[in-house]
């Protein structure tokens, strides 16, 4: 009965202390808004305790489609607070942007077939990716931002919104790490000297991993040279391997344009 006891004990230890270092990493993060025209985006912005004469990486980071809605929390249940530990700040100080999805709203603007894997880029952004690119060009206005090493990363709805942006505005980002996404695999000729790193689970029963499988080859044909990660046995959430990886936070500020 004692042993029962000691080892529920530890669970609660161990639960408790991830809250704590949960809530510690997140208030990390400032509540902001960026407004435009009567267009609001809500966003939690990560900065690095460091030496402010220098510029830094900026990270952009975009959230499923659960996480939507306007309390400026919700898009830091999942992966972001990985790049607010303290050895990650300490190894990797950056400017970490995590904007919130309006309800209803999405990241990326592709046109998709229900039981299909051809997804097409239109023409127009979606309103919060256009909001996001007014966030990003006002905060290299305005912040120490190293606009040499801007990378991007998001995880199901925002893996597509990650593959979303790269096509869309190839020139801004050093590196992506879209996980579980897709994108439209006729663009994959405008990012194919970009530094990709793809993540998918092998039984995604929400994101088909066909989607990051024929990215992968689209863009290998197109001469391209992208990482590749698919956990075999995993679902949907393969984000918790990603941003767990300290392999691929190694590669990621690694890369510049």
């Amino acid at each position: 009965m004692s042993h029962i006891k000691t080892i529920a004990a530890t669970l609660v230890f161990l639960f408790c202390t991830c809250l704590q270092q949960s809530f510690s990493q997140s208030s990390k993060f400032s509540y902001n808004k960026y407004i435009d025209k009567g267009d609001t985006l809500n966003y939690r912005q990560l900065y690095p305790d460091a030496d402010t004469m220098r510029k830094y990486p900026l990270v952009i980071f975009l959230h499923g489609s659960g996480e939507r809605g306007n309390d400026n929390e919700a898009q830091l249940k999942w992966g972001v607070l990985n790049f607010a530990t303290d050895q990650n700040m300490m190894l990797h100080p950056a400017l970490v942007i995590a904007p919130q999805c309006p309800e209803k709203m999405s990241w990326s603007n592709f046109s998709r077939e229900k039981n299909s894997t051809d997804a097409r880029l239109l023409p127009a952004p979606s309103k919060p990716m256009e909001l996001l690119m007014g966030l990003i060009r006002q905060v290299i206005k305005t912040m120490p931002v190293d606009t040499n090493r801007i990378y991007i990363t998001g995880l199901s709805m925002g893996g597509f919104g990650t593959f979303d942006a790269i096509e869309r505005y190839p020139d801004l980002f050093a590196a992506a790490v879209p996980v579980c996404g897709g994108g439209d695999v006729s663009r994959v000729a405008s990012i194919a000297r970009l530094p990709i790193w793809i993540y998918n689970g092998a039984e995604d029963p929400a994101v088909n991993p066909l989607y990051s499988l024929e990215m992968l080859q689209a863009l290998t044909k197109a001469g391209a040279h992208p990482g590749f990660t698919q956990y075999p046995e995993v679902g949907h959430f393969s984000w918790l391997g990603a941003y767990s990886d300290p392999l691929m936070m190694e590669w990621l500020f690694r890369q510049h344009k």
